[in-house]
């Protein structure tokens, strides 16, 4: 990193800051909002595509290995080509892939097109970290991450919410449509205001190592994506994936400590602020996506919503963050940032604590209410977790910093969506075995004159209904033993804050030493 770059939020004024801010998040809230945006049109997509419930769930698939893939080189094409013109091609590549998204008219066109959108916008969240990051001086950087973390936490938030609107009064079509005026807007705003930075042409590139970790990731992805429709550990396609993934990164990690210029460089994690800080971030995509994935079958398959009902009753979530983010944002100057990511933990197992106590009676207000402290403990969590974790690494390790962060959310993304959902088909059938073994002609419950002629387990309807009773109890206690666990993750990793360094006041001189080091 050349001593312009390091010293670019210097030589900015506020408000090419703030335009230059402008047009970077507008590019982050687009590749964030579709994350989750496509998972409530899949059911329609499924319609128009003739395709199974396997087939469709390559849509998902596809965009997250793509994206998971392209997103540990971004620090390498950022010093090779610049990172204003990768940033440049990006958001162009997501944004011409969305609307060949929209018109694709087959199955197959639609999976290659989000491969094409997974891997353009995999640089686009880890760019824009970066670039806020030397736009801004120092004592800025909290409020800085304040408002890259709208962009990245709000979008996922509010796919669903947003994905269901779309689709119930326009066409799943759209859902890739909306992507074309706001990468339009965020093309020009990044062509006209982010400035370029020192390229290295000389740079080598470690093809072995890339190699290595892309299977391992893909691999990994594709088994967390596919693993409960293939019943997991008996397939064989699970196991192969398995070893291979571990395989790969064992491999990766020889290399990476035994190469002369590997992919990824070891000094990168022995910062410990980093190091602990993709711990907590790999959490943060745990709870985040794996909430965001149980709420809306729940809400709807067991309490009846309708699916823009279900998205509105999200919502509250994304305005609890974005609360909890402009406060943080000038608390962060003020405050030990450790107190203000544990008050975040706190927050965040309070809500999971009383989701763990819902039943299918839960009122709205409730729903609301829980969604907000939600969103302000996420939000009081990624504000300062984001600045914490770079205060001490060193600048030249900030590009890929900021693509490894993003991976390790991703990555905690898909396993916590994937471990949750495992748990709550077993736990379903667990406690569904365990009421119906209680459910017998010998207890004088079921044999009672005041029993429902609906729950009459002497006819055939009515054995039905009795069944589909105890079906919809034992999956709302499933539902509720995911939510308790969530809750001890977050408990379990607050001691992690014991060993993070408070990041340090600069002194006077450390701007003018860091322009002679770079």
């Amino acid at each position: 990193m050349s001593s312009a770059a390091a010293t670019a939020g210097m030589e900015t004024t506020p408000l090419e800051r703030g335009l230059t801010t402008v047009s970077i998040m507008l590019a982050t809230i687009m590749q964030a909002l579709d994350t989750t945006i496509a998972n409530v049109a899949l059911p329609h997509m499924q319609g128009s595509m003739s395709a199974t419930q396997d087939q469709i769930s390559w849509v998902l698939t596809s965009y997250i290995v793509a994206a998971a893939i392209m997103t540990p080189p971004t620090g390498f094409l950022a010093a090779r080509f610049g990172r204003r013109k990768l940033f440049i091609c990006s958001v162009a590549g997501f944004t011409i892939a969305s609307m060949l998204c929209g018109a694709a008219t087959s199955l197959p066109e639609i999976v290659i097109f989000r491969l094409l959108q997974g891997a353009f916008g995999a640089g686009l969240v880890p760019l824009s970290q970066a670039v806020l990051l030397d736009t801004y001086p120092k004592e800025q950087h909290g409020s800085a991450m304040a408002m890259w973390g709208m962009g990245v936490m709000l979008g996922p938030i509010l796919g669903p919410t947003l994905g269901g609107y779309l689709t119930e009064y326009y066409n799943w079509r759209w859902v890739f449509y909306i992507n074309l005026p706001v990468g339009l807007m965020a093309l020009g705003g990044i062509m006209a205001f982010v400035p370029e930075t020192a390229k290295k042409p000389g740079l080598p590139f470690d093809w072995f190592g890339f190699a290595l970790l892309s299977l391992s990731i893909g691999a990994l992805q594709m088994m967390l994506d596919r693993g409960e429709s293939q019943s997991w550990f008996s397939s064989y396609e699970i196991l192969v994936e398995l070893v291979l993934s571990i395989l790969c990164i064992y491999m990766f990690l020889v290399h990476m400590f035994t190469a002369r210029h590997p992919f990824l460089e070891p000094g990168l994690f022995k910062d410990r602020n980093f190091a602990i800080g993709l711990i907590f971030i790999f959490i943060v995509g745990v709870v985040l996506l794996a909430t965001l994935a149980l709420l809306p079958p729940f809400l709807q398959n067991l309490m009846g919503y309708p699916v823009v009902t279900a998205g509105i009753l999200l919502a509250p979530r994304g305005i609890g963050s974005m609360i909890a983010m402009m406060l943080v944002g000038r608390l962060v100057g003020r405050f030990d940032i450790r107190f203000l990511i544990l008050f975040g933990l706190s927050m965040t197992a309070l809500s999971l604590y009383e989701m763990s106590c819902f039943t299918t009676e839960v009122s709205a207000t409730t729903l609301t209410m829980t969604g907000i402290i939600q969103g302000v403990g996420l939000g009081f969590i990624f504000v300062p977790l984001s600045t914490i974790t770079f205060a001490t690494l060193n600048p030249k390790y900030r590009t890929e910093g900021t693509a490894m962060f993003s991976l390790m959310r991703n990555i905690g993304s898909s396993i916590g969506i994937s471990v949750m959902t495992t748990m709550l088909t077993q736990n379903t059938q667990v406690v569904h075995s365990s009421f119906a073994a209680m459910l017998t002609p010998f207890r004088h419950a079921m044999q009672a004159p005041w029993l429902p002629d609906a729950w009459d387990w002497t006819t055939t309807a009515g054995a039905v209904g009795l069944n589909n009773m105890v079906t919809t109890q034992a999956k709302t206690i499933a539902y509720l033993d995911d939510f308790q666990a969530m809750m001890w993750i977050v408990l379990a990793v607050a001691p992690l804050l014991l060993v993070m360094q408070g990041p340090k006041k600069p002194k006077p001189g450390d701007e003018k030493h860091m322009e002679v080091m770079d």
